[in-house]
This record gives structure tokens, C-alpha cells and sequence, in this order.
């Protein structure tokens, strides 16, 4: 099978029996497993802090109850400011009471209790009962949406039965990530711009590519909602309260994922942190949880084995996103600062989220994951048995690297520039294997062209223009969109991005493909089409973070604005004379 031949086709599972699924394994493991995360967080805390270990437990305790008061949620333990009194109490009293010795001692005991309740909420489990229900029931739920939506259609009166591997295209280089399964352990790194990017990664990777179970990172924010903590807890998520910056806290969540990834369980995690704000493609990935993915694989080489971690990442696509005005409006609020007010982010609840998903389903739409090549911790690329070559072809052995005096040596330095460059060869990959759809090339287009009439504003003065005065020429539009399809495809001939079907469509037909697309789900559409047939924005705002999806790739500086100059021109003054 072609990578390319991804869409509408189904793989069988690489691993058929589900108890043979190394997450299974590990599930079954969990109390050992526990125990395991707390002597290596309590070694390494030990290792780094030494005799301070009271100031780090202090300061757990601070930030701990900072939070508990001025950041609650539902899903927090109700004892929990009984717990962090006692442990407060107990410090104090330590330090007033007794010798150094026994203070030592007894302050190594609460840090203990302090890891272990942690470790226990991070830890998830992984039912089998649950997981088949899961699947089953998410399979006959989004069917059953897609084709009730879909009814509408025309086609649906001749019986055309809508199908969601044509909604959820899942592309790029399946093969190899299936047989790698078998090779090593597998670490999916996507990029983040939506709630829904968890539930449906899993359910495309396992319905449509075949891939057991992986151990993936779910915000605690999710569980407030008692259906969704129940399904979480028991399909092999493990808990991520980003509220929690302690030092105690975060060990305790490196050592779990390192640990997991060392015991063979493939992970997924997303490098960019949080969802990305702007819309754009992430520039800068958080280094904490992506260093483990070095720390296990010099571990595991460590103790003498041979086993290979292999990175993979994914790219989603979507024509629109759920929580676009929110997270827009949050990122120009953190950058205009006192020009934003508060906005507040309703995008956890489950009316919300089905709201989203019927627009979807209704639409002519669809979300496409493209899966990256395959490398292994130090950025090479891999073939299907595992073997690293460096950027001339040659054969490496990667456990070279990670040698020091003849042995496999940890070198906490020289892991992190190494962990540094896996990240900047990831962001490098999450470019190149982006699919640019219609919606991304229209919006860009379109703010461009705004930017341009609008040479001495800066971008929160364009901001602030009242849209519903400004019409799109659409001469110019298509102009403009001619010269960055041009942009694109020498930018996909030399491997730096990918182009969806799309963008092969003639100009006027994808302008209309990505107006009808980019403005399916929101109220105020980022681009629409007003009775008198013109083009129009209902929101500068929305249009600006559809636009940046393709900010990265400086395609301004290959657009010539001569051709449209004095069209430009001419727009500018007749809009002057009709406010006169």
C-alpha cells in the first residue's frame, strides 16, 4: 500500500489480541508500577536538592494551597486541604523539634507521602471491558451523526451511505509506524490546537490505522465532567494537571512517562504543551516531557537491552476549529495585554464539543492527520527495521551517543542539547508534513490582502477596523491566491510542506471551496459571501488565526503586489467616495 493511499482505507490491528497490548501489560502492573515512579522521582529529588529537600516540600505546600484556594475544580480529592495542613503541620514541626538526623529522615518520609499521592493520580488504568464499549460505542455515535447530518444531502435520498474514513482522512507514512510497532516502542508527538485532538487521534489510530492503545496525556481539566472521567480513567490516560508547577509534581510526571516508555508501552503526548493559541503550526515544544524520551532510551540501553524508541509526528488539519474565538482572543489578550478583556474558555462541555461535532458531520468537511516520518531520539529518520541513518544515508548506531568512558554513561548535559535538537528536527517535521487545505490558503490570502491595504496599522489596529465595512476584491483575491499556490507547490516539491487535494482545484474553485469551509462552524464567519455576492469577513479575528496557520513558511515575501496595485488602489479610493 502506497503512504498515500491512506484515505478511505482500514488497517487490521498490528496486534490483534488486546491483552498482548504493552498498555494492557502495564495496566495490569499498576500498583508495581506506581511503586516504581515513586523510588525514582524520590532518588532523583534527593540526587538534585540533597539537603534542601524541606525547602522543596515547603514550597510544594505554598503553591499547593495557592492553588487549592484561587484554582479549584471539581475533580480535586475533597480532602485535599486537610492533606496539605497535616504536611504542613508535620514540616513545622520537624524543623522545631528534632536533630538534624531525624529531621532529615523524617522529612524524606513526608516527601514520600507527598510523591506518592501524586504518582497515584497521574497513574491511569486501562480496562478492556471499557475500551471495547469505548470503541463500539464511538464507531455507531459518530455513524450515526455523520449520516443523520448528512441526510440532508441529496445524495442521501439515493441511499449513499456517508462513511468517516472520508471524514477523517488519516495519510502519510502508516506502513512504517505499524511495522515499527513491532521493531520497538513508538512515541506519537502531535501538534495541538483543539480539545477533541485526544479522542480523535486514538479513535483514527485505532479504527482506521490499526494501532493498539497508546498511553496518552489527558489535561485533569477533562475529568471535571463525571462521563468523561469515567471513560478516561479506565483507556490508559494518565492525568496532566498543568495548574500543579511544583518540582515535586513534575518529577513525578517525567519519571511516570520515562518509566512507561522503558517498559515498551507506546505514549502520545503533545510537544507544544497546550493548544496552540495563534493557530499556527508550534515554533517552540516544552522540553520536560520530551527529555524522558531520551532518558528512557539511554536507560533502557543501560540495562543492556536493545530496544528502540522511535518518535513519530502528527500534524492534524482542520478547516475549523471548535475553540478558534477562545483561543484567539486568550492569545491577543496575553500579547495586547489592556486592549482584551478576559474571555472565558467554554469549550470543556460536552454540549459544546457535540455542537462541534454535528457542524462537522453537516459540513462538507473533514480533519486529516497526516503522520510524519518516523525517527528515532536523535532526529534521524528510520527505515521499517528500526535502522537510524544520519542526513547522508549512512548506517548510525545510536547507542554510540549515548557512550562515556566506554560505558553507557548518563550525561544529563548532553542529553539535554540532544533532547534541543530533537525538538527543533520535530518542528522542522511538523512543517514539512503539514497538509495546507483550502480554508488555510483562502484565509492567508485574504489577511494578506488586508494587511496590505492597511500599511500604517499594526495588527491590533487592523484588529480593531469594523469588518462589516470592508468587501474583498475578489480579482485580487484570486491573484494573490494564484501566486501562493505557486509558492506551495515549489515548496512541496522540495519537501517543506504538503498540499491537500484542494489545492489543485483552479482558483475560483478553491477560493469557493475555502470560503464555504473555514466559516461552517462559527457565528461570525472568518470569510462569507454576502447577498450581494461579495466577499466579506465577519470577524478580523477569527480570519487573522486561520491566517496564521501558514505564517511560518514566510510565503509574504513571495507574493509580488505589483499586478494588484493599482487595483488596490482603485478599491481604496471608491470605498473614500462612497464615505463621502
Amino acid at each position: 500500500m502506497s503512504k498515500e493511499q491512506s484515505k478511505g482505507t482500514i488497517y487490521p490491528h498490528v496486534i490483534p489480541e488486546i491483552e498482548d497490548w504493552p498498555i494492557y501489560k502495564l495496566s495490569e502492573d499498576r500498583k508495581n508500577f506506581v511503586s516504581q515512579i515513586d523510588d525514582l522521582t524520590f532518588r532523583r529529588l534527593e540526587a538534585k536538592y540533597g539537603e534542601k529537600i524541606s525547602d522543596v516540600i515547603a514550597r510544594t505546600i505554598y503553591m499547593e494551597r495557592i492553588r487549592i484556594k484561587e484554582e479549584p475544580w471539581k475533580v480535586d480529592p475533597p480532602n485535599e486541604k486537610v492533606f496539605w495542613k497535616r504536611i504542613q503541620r508535620k514540616l513545622v514541626k520537624n524543623s522545631l523539634s528534632s536533630a538534624p538526623e531525624i529531621a532529615k529522615l523524617k522529612n524524606e518520609e513526608i516527601l514520600q507521602k507527598v510523591i506518592h499521592r501524586y504518582s497515584e493520580e497521574i497513574v491511569g488504568t486501562f480496562k478492556i471491558k471499557t475500551f471495547l464499549f469505548a470503541r463500539k460505542f464511538l464507531t455507531m455515535f459518530f455513524n450515526r451523526l455523520l449520516n443523520t447530518a448528512a441526510g440532508r444531502n441529496i445524495h442521501r435520498i439515493f441511499g449513499t451511505r456517508h462513511r468517516l474514513q472520508d471524514k477523517l482522512l488519516v495519510k502519510g507514512e502508516i506502513d512504517l509506524v505499524r511495522k515499527l510497532i513491532k521493531k520497538g516502542t513508538v512515541v506519537i508527538l502531535p501538534t495541538h490546537f483543539s480539545n477533541l485532538d485526544s479522542i480523535l487521534i486514538g479513535y483514527a489510530m485505532d479504527s482506521f490505522a490499526g494501532l493498539p492503545s497508546f498511553s496518552y496525556g489527558a489535561g485533569l481539566n477533562l475529568y471535571n465532567t463525571g462521563y468523561t472521567a469515567y471513560f478516561m480513567n479506565r483507556l490508559g490516560a494518565y492525568r496532566v494537571d498543568r495548574r500543579k508547577k511544583n518540582p515535586i509534581y513534575l518529577e513525578c510526571l517525567k519519571a511516570m512517562s520515562s518509566l512507561s516508555i522503558q517498559r515498551g508501552v507506546n505514549s502520545l503526548f503533545f510537544p507544544g504543551g497546550t493548544r496552540s493559541r495563534e493557530g499556527n503550526i508550534e515554533k517552540r515544544l516544552k522540553l520536560g516531557l520530551l527529555s524522558t524520551v531520551m532518558e528512557a532510551q539511554r536507560t533502557i540501553y543501560e540495562n543492556k537491552e536493545e530496544q528502540k524508541v522511535f518518535v513519530v509526528p502528527l500534524v492534524l488539519s482542520y478547516h475549523f476549529v471548535l475553540e478558534a474565538k477562545y483561543l484567539i482572543e486568550q492569545h491577543l489578550r496575553r500579547t495586547g495585554k489592556e486592549r482584551y478583556m478576559k474571555t472565558k474558555d467554554e469549550f470543556y462541555s460536552i454540549r459544546k464539543n457535540l455542537k462541534f461535532l454535528w457542524q462537522f458531520f453537516s459540513a462538507s468537511s473533514e480533519i486529516t492527520l497526516s503522520f510524519g516520518k518516523p525517527m528515532d531520539v536523535l532526529g534521524n529518520f528510520v527505515d521499517e527495521d528500526g535502522v537510524s541513518f544520519d542526513s547522508h544515508g549512512k548506517v548510525i548506531e545510536v547507542k554510540d551517543y549515548f557512550m562515556g568512558e566506554g560505558n553507557i554513561k548518563e550525561n544529563r548535559q548532553r542529553e539535554s542539547e540532544y533532547t534541543r535538537l530533537l525538538a527543533e528536527k520535530l518542528v522542522d517535521r511538523f512543517h514539512a508534513e503539514n497538509i495546507v487545505l483550502s480554508s488555510h490558503l483562502v484565509a492567508f490570502a485574504a489577511f494578506k490582502i488586508l494587511e496590505r491595504q492597511n500599511p500604517n496599522l499594526d495588527l491590533y489596529g487592523i484588529l480593531r477596523l469594523p469588518a462589516d465595512d470592508y468587501i474583498f476584491p475578489k480579482e485580487i483575491l484570486l491573484d494573490v491566491i494564484d501566486q501562493l499556490k505557486k509558492a506551495l507547490f515549489a515548496l512541496e516539491r522540495a519537501g517543506k510542506i504538503k498540499l491537500s487535494e484542494e489545492i489543485y482545484f483552479d482558483n475560483e474553485a478553491l477560493l469557493e471551496n475555502g470560503i464555504s469551509k473555514i466559516g461552517t462552524y462559527h457565528t461570525s464567519k472568518p470569510l462569507t459571501i454576502n447577498k450581494q455576492g461579495q466577499i466579506i469577513s465577519e470577524s478580523f479575528h477569527l480570519l487573522f488565526y486561520y491566517h496564521n496557520r501558514l505564517e511560518n513558511y514566510d510565503l509574504h515575501e513571495m507574493l509580488n503586489w505589483k499586478t494588484s496595485e493599482l487595483e488596490l488602489a482603485n478599491v481604496m479610493d471608491s470605498s473614500e467616495d462612497e464615505d463621502e
